[in-house]
């Protein structure tokens, strides 16, 4: 019998076998990338869940805190006022109005809202909704989105750099958590709307709308809140003063936004699409031109409180009227513009390449122009055509400006072929151009400069002060730094000095020519002349102080003494130092500045006492506390400088000045009787002056070049200066009664002819100067009316020579005087 065998130690079987897996298949690749990415996306945010879990840990408890922003107190600027509050200058860090929460507008917030972070009051510092809504219309191109909440923003300006880094934007994001659980909504929206840049060197969209506007932050329109709410994206570039078009189109964006969030209505928008914006002007009352009173008052503020000044949000009001000073700017650029229209065309100020790619043509443009700031309304401009009949000048706003006709007329040797390469209007050149009646005309930066300087002689109070043409172009302030010649503006205080030793309005002086050898000056020959160079009959004291003539002022002076009358110049201010005792002080040969010139006439004004200058008249701080404020010092009789009866009769030789002499157009213009002065030209007609003053105001203007040089064979002071003086005194003196000086004779003064000392009357003071045989009539005088050169009365030991024989008169020029 056969035994069975096992199948499984045979290896064989009579049972059926199953049949063989497949082999295993490969996943397609688009499912193995997948699988990747989300392994890759899983790794990433564990990591990231790691990094956040890390910087909350190590990071987060070593942010700053935050909680001293429930009082929040941003740096506060120095601001200088006028004396009616109108704002003059401001100086700091950061130009900021801090404005509470609950004054700022509503239409100011919404349009904030609208576009930097509409769903605010919704989420908790970070916009999760709004992240992914910019990422899809970044990825979609269509009007790019930030991601930054407002509170992320105020993280970043008050704490952080703007640097773009990763590190920083964890840091931004931590501490917008932060906030969030330390301030309300309403106070994060507060520092923002206060703390933000925007532009101008404004922080804060109180500071902007003054910065851009003029106007109070509560008075904004809507279509100015909207323009006002563009700037923080890119201040420079959304610029409406710099870049209107791309402004414009911000602001039109902004507005739909507001319509979309239903801050307002889509009529409410058209109608602000439609307004015509004013930019940076506000009315011109409540604008003070006073850029060099700021900038003293800066020095001045600075020099007692240091850097404090500048953030502790100190307000200083000035003694500046706002009537005054703009009538000033006015005056002062008006003179020097129309003494600059006689001269002849200089040439552009630059000139650059402009590329040919339209594209990069207008960013060229405002490239070149930033480093040509506008100087009042002397705008900048870039040529892109030029031809004798047309030039086409385009501003940073990409619109061109058609210049023909007389608007060509300034310039028109510049077109021609003849002009040099310095001197030709051509593409690229940098010119400047004025809005005048009948369109744009092309003028130039004048090179002269001049200034005025006003005060009350009462008190001291400076009322006005220009100090140059423009503060941007040249910051040297004129009237406070300018150490000038005062020329024959000097002579009444020589004329005053001859007075104290019996020189009186009566005395006969010669006019003929005068001659010092060097036996006297000791250096080289000095030969004095009269303005217009020649000599005439003997004069009185009042005409020849009215015709300003030379030869009489020196004579004066050989009479007096150069001592003494260096003396008594110290009486009005003038230091010895810069009023040497020579001859030639008769002819204004010393130096002055012009504030020094207002304080001496502010003597003959007011009676004859001594007055200190001063423009700060109180300082408060933020809170409206009074930190200090300055009460004018009472004219009692030990501030005396001169005597009364010295103040009552040069105020009358100086209204003959005014009224027959070379100052005659004042009275003739300004219609007025109560009006004294005196003109002055220096040597080779560098410096113009006209000095005079009214009861209640004293005003001195000077002209000239800043490196001394011929203002030009015609021009005097009574040309140049004297315009300015008039048309600055026919607003000052508008409304003000006339008040006439020498109404009422003072103790000590009669009238013999003319006013006379009582202890000279009766022909017991000098009568004569310089003529032996004095005959009223020319025509019968045996010395052709020219007299000799001998002094009948001279006080006994006053130097003939005015300066010791080996001193030198101190100057070896011939100083002409009118």
């Amino acid at each position: 019998m056969t035994s069975p065998i096992d199948p499984v130690l045979s290896g064989s079987s009579n049972r059926a076998q199953p049949p063989a897996p497949p082999p295993p298949q490969k996943r397609h690749w688009f499912v193995r990338l997948l699988m990747w990415l989300f392994g890759l996306a899983v790794a990433g945010a564990a990591t990231l869940a790691l990094l956040v879990l890390v910087a909350l840990s190590v990071a987060y408890p070593n942010l700053p805190d935050v909680t001293s922003l429930q009082n929040y107190q941003p740096k506060l600027p120095l601001r200088i006022y006028s004396s009616e509050g109108n704002l003059i200058s401001e100086f700091g860090e950061e130009r900021r109005s801090y404005v509470p929460f609950n004054e700022i507008p509503k239409v100011m917030k919404d349009a904030v809202l609208a576009i930097e972070d509409a769903r605010f009051y919704e989420h908790g510092g970070i916009d999760y909704v709004g992240v992914a809504r910019a990422g899809l219309a970044n990825f979609s191109k269509s009007k790019s989105q930030g991601a930054s909440t407002i509170t992320m923003q105020v993280a970043r300006n008050v704490y952080l750099s703007s640097e773009k880094t990763f590190t920083r934007k964890i840091y931004e994001m931590l501490l917008a958590f932060k906030l969030e659980h330390s301030l309300t909504k309403d106070q994060i929206f507060e520092i923002y709307l206060n703390q933000i840049f925007l532009g101008n060197r404004a922080y804060g969209f109180a500071a902007a709308s003054e910065a851009y506007f003029g106007k109070s932050i509560k008075d904004v329109s809507i279509a100015e809140a909207a323009m006002l709410a563009g700037l923080p994206k890119a201040p420079s570039l959304y610029n409406p003063i710099v870049n209107p078009s791309r402004a414009r189109t911000r602001q039109v964006y902004i507005l739909e936004r507001m319509v979309e969030n239903r801050f307002i209505t889509p009529e409410q928008a058209e109608e602000a699409r439609n307004e015509q914006l004013v930019y940076k002007r506000a009315s011109f009352g409540d604008t003070v031109h006073a850029d060099y009173v700021g900038e003293m008052v800066r020095q001045l503020i600075y020099d007692q409180y240091g850097p404090e000044a500048y953030t502790r949000g100190l307000n200083v009001y000035t003694t500046i009227s706002t009537r005054d000073q703009n009538a000033a700017y006015e005056a002062v650029r008006r003179g020097i513009l129309t003494y600059d229209g006689r001269r002849a065309y200089r040439g552009p100020e630059h000139f650059v390449t402009l590329p040919k790619d339209k594209e990069l043509l207008e960013e060229a443009i405002s490239d070149a122009l930033t480093d040509y700031p506008d100087a009042g309304e002397m705008v900048a401009a870039i040529v892109t055509e030029a031809s004798p009949r047309k030039v086409v000048v385009r501003r940073s706003d990409n619109e061109d400006i058609a210049i023909t006709g007389n608007g060509l007329r300034f310039a028109s040797f510049a077109l021609s072929s003849k002009a040099s390469a310095t001197q030709k209007i051509r593409p690229g050149a940098v010119i400047r151009i004025v809005k005048g009646k009948g369109g744009w005309e092309i003028r130039q930066l004048p090179e002269v400069e001049s200034a005025l300087v006003a005060m009350d002689p009462r008190t001291g109070a400076i009322q006005a002060l220009v100090g140059g043409f423009d503060f941007n172009k040249n910051k040297f302030n004129h009237v406070t730094q300018a150490y000038r010649q005062p020329g024959s503006s000097f002579k009444p205080f020589i004329y005053s000095a001859g007075l104290e030793t019996g020189i009186m309005p009566g005395t006969i002086v010669s006019d003929s020519p005068l001659y010092f050898g060097s036996d006297v000056t000791g250096g080289k020959p000095w030969a004095p002349k009269n303005y217009d160079g020649g000599n005439g009959p003997p004069l009185s004291v009042r005409q020849a102080l009215a015709k300003s003539k030379n030869m009489v002022s020196i004579r004066i002076l050989q009479s007096v003494g150069t001592q003494k009358t260096q003396e008594w110049a110290g009486r009005f201010g003038f230091p010895a130092e810069r009023t040497p005792p020579y001859l030639t002080m008769a002819l204004g040969a010393g130096t002055v500045t012009p504030l020094e010139m207002a304080v001496g006439y502010s003597v003959f004004a007011n009676g004859g006492y001594a007055v200190n200058p001063y423009i700060i008249s109180l300082i408060k701080d933020q809170r409206g506390n009074t930190i200090s404020e300055v009460k004018p010092v009472e004219l009692t009789e030990d501030r005396r400088a001169i005597p009364e009866r010295n103040a009552f009769i040069m105020n009358s030789l100086m209204n003959e000045v005014t009224t027959r002499g070379t100052a005659a157009r004042a009275t003739g213009t300004l219609g007025r009787s109560d009006l004294y002065g005196k003109t002055g030209t220096t040597n080779d007609s560098k410096d113009a002056w006209f000095a005079g003053f009214q009861a209640t105001q004293v005003a001195v203007v000077w002209m000239g070049f800043d490196n001394p040089r011929n203002l030009g064979d015609r021009e005097t002071g009574g040309g140049l200066s004297l315009p300015i003086w008039i048309q600055y005194m026919q607003t000052a003196l508008k409304g003000v009664p006339v008040t006439d000086l020498n109404r009422k004779a003072p103790e000590g003064v009669t009238r013999q002819g003319d006013w006379v000392y009582e202890e000279y009357a009766g022909g017991r003071g000098i009568s004569r100067i310089g003529v032996s045989n004095y005959n009223p009539n020319p025509g019968r005088s045996k010395s052709g009316g020219q007299g000799s050169d001998s002094s009948d009365g001279e006080p006994q030991g006053a130097d003939p020579a005015g300066a010791p024989s080996n001193s030198p008169l101190a100057t070896d020029d011939v100083f002409r005087g009118n």
